[in-house]
Order: C-alpha cells, then sequence, then structure tokens
C-alpha cells in the first residue's frame, strides 16, 4: 500500500546512497518530483548529477536507501523488471544522441516502439512532426544536423508517451539556436502534462525549470523554486 507522501510524487527517494567502494558519490539523498514539474538538478562536474539521474531512470541502482517512481518501490525491482518499467514510464534524452548511424530517423523512433513490444509507423510519424522533423524522416543520422539530431532523441523518448522525461544536459552540444529550439521544445512538452527533469550545469538553462536542485559533492545542498510563463 502506498503511503501518502509517495502517492502525489512522481519521484521520491528517501535517505539514498551510492557507493563505489569506499567512496560515497551520493549521500543521504532526499527529494521529491510531483507529477508535471520541470525540474532541473545542477552541479558542478563530479558532483553526482550524472549517477544520480541513472538511479531515477533505473538506468543503475542505489547502493542504500527507498527509490520510488510513479508510486512503485523501484528499488525493490530485479534487472528485468527495471527494463520494464523504463520503457513503460520514461523517456530520456542524452547529450551525445545515441541514434543507430545506419537507420533513419524514422527507423530510431521505430526501434524505440519495437523495445516496447510494439510498431505503429503512424505514431512513430507523429512525434517526427511534432518536433518539425517529418522533412527528415528518412535521413540517416549522419545527414542530420545537431539541432536536429536532438529533435529526433526528443521523438524517440516522446513515442511510447512516459510520464517521465529526463534530459541529460540535452543542449551541451547545440549552438545557441538550437539550443533555444530545444528547450521551446522540451517546454511544450512539460506544459502538455509530462514530468521533465533536465541535468545542467548551464545556470541559464536551469532558470527555464519551475524549481532546481543543487548538488555538491554528491548532497543536495539546496532546492529553488522559481515561477515563470513562456
Amino acid at each position: 500500500m502506498k503511503s501518502a507522501s509517495v502517492s502525489d510524487a512522481v519521484i521520491e527517494t528517501r535517505h539514498l546512497y551510492k557507493r563505489f567502494g569506499e567512496v560515497a558519490v551520493l549521500s543521504d539523498i532526499n527529494i521529491r518530483i510531483s507529477r508535471g514539474e520541470f525540474v532541473a538538478i545542477m552541479g558542478a562536474s563530479g558532483s553526482g548529477k550524472t549517477t544520480l539521474v541513472n538511479i531515477l531512470s533505473c538506468l543503475d541502482i542505489a547502493s542504500e536507501g527507498q527509490f520510488f517512481l510513479d508510486g512503485q518501490d523501484a528499488a525493490a525491482l530485479d534487472e528485468e523488471s527495471r527494463r520494464e518499467f523504463r520503457a513503460d514510464k520514461i523517456g530520456m534524452v542524452f547529450q551525445q544522441f545515441h541514434l543507430i548511424p545506419y537507420l533513419t530517423a524514422l527507423e530510431n523512433i521505430m526501434l524505440a516502439q519495437h523495445y516496447h513490444s510494439m510498431i505503429d509507423e503512424a505514431a512513430a510519424k507523429k512525434v517526427l512532426d511534432t518536433v518539425g522533423m517529418m522533412p527528415r524522416m528518412g535521413h540517416l543520422p549522419s545527414q542530420l544536423s545537431g539541432g536536429e539530431q536532438q529533435r529526433v532523441c526528443i521523438a524517440r523518448a516522446l513515442v511510447n508517451q512516459p510520464p517521465i522525461i529526463f534530459a541529460d544536459e540535452p543542449t551541451g552540444n547545440l549552438d545557441e539556436e538550437n539550443e533555444h529550439r530545444i528547450l521551446s521544445l522540451l517546454t511544450e512538452i512539460h506544459h502538455q502534462g509530462r514530468t521533465i527533469v533536465m541535468v545542467t550545469h548551464n545556470p541559464e538553462l536551469g532558470i527555464m525549470a519551475q524549481r532546481i536542485i543543487r548538488l555538491q559533492h554528491g548532497k543536495c545542498i539546496t532546492g529553488e523554486s522559481h515561477h515563470y510563463e513562456v
């Protein structure tokens, strides 16, 4: 039975630790992210941002503590259950894109559907249209600019309609124009009701979020709220 504090949070950690040998990369992390929030996780290089997001997105497991994702005790899942849970609940946008180089934009989207045990070309085309990439759906990643590749990545993250989108330095390899375009897309997705968790070291990007969770040396040091209109 879910506790009241878990039921209204899409992400919650309680006394979360991650250790590599004797080194604690994350120490006593206690965070709550409500359904539909846009949150930025910020901190200097080595602060534990990527480690935390890998745990929150079920790519890794904590050494100690509790972690609830969409009301379920994710820390109790085995590897196969985490994979299935990730396919159902999470969309990922990476700095390095991670597109399959010999597949077209459309095929990369449909591959994500395959891992979700469902192929729907019409749905794949719809999300490509949403991010403005329909005219380029037959192109290989090498034939796309960095901004175009990242828009394909966002379409891939959206295709299975997950409630949570994790974006790890989503504009780190982009110029200013494409950075603005990607942030506008993420903001639009947030306004559609999805929870967005964005990792960034850039304060100019952090202020796009409603709230900032700051990490320093593996510990949460502040939580800052913003009120914005886009």
